[in-house]
């Protein structure tokens, strides 16, 4: 493993919700960077090179599920990002759809910092954080 820090999108149309996300995981040594739509997290993950997308599901322009659709539709290595849907959802029908739009694990907010590090870590190939 290297000692490169890992590279997570955050994608939720409110600046609330992605400072407190950045706030979280930088001093956990993870490199943040965010979009406020499917759209343009999808411009963005197609750039390549992110180890983990956290993804909220209600948002304008493209909600969360179709960018996962969108996102499984890529080639590798870009299509096989792993990416943990953040949602205010709670029903299990919800965490059905998002498992078959492609997502690796589900989250119900608000997010407790430690779950919250703990999936990113385990999915973004990242060791355990201690403070």
């Amino acid at each position: 493993m290297t000692d490169r820090a890992r590279r997570v999108l955050v994608v939720d149309d409110s600046a609330l919700v992605r400072r407190w996300v950045r706030h979280v995981l930088e001093p956990a040594g993870f490199a943040i960077e965010e979009a406020l739509n499917g759209i343009e997290a999808l411009e963005k993950a197609l750039g390549g090179g992110f180890d983990l997308i956290v993804v909220d599901v209600n948002m304008p322009r493209m909600d969360g599920m179709t960018f996962l659709r969108s996102l499984r539709r890529q080639p590798l290595p870009v299509g096989g990002t792993p990416a943990l849907v953040a949602s205010t959802e709670n029903g299990p029908q919800d965490r059905e759809a998002a498992r078959r739009a492609g997502a690796n694990f589900y989250l119900v907010k608000p997010l407790d910092e430690e779950i919250l590090r703990s999936h990113v870590a385990a999915l973004a190939g990242a060791p355990a954080w201690t403070p």
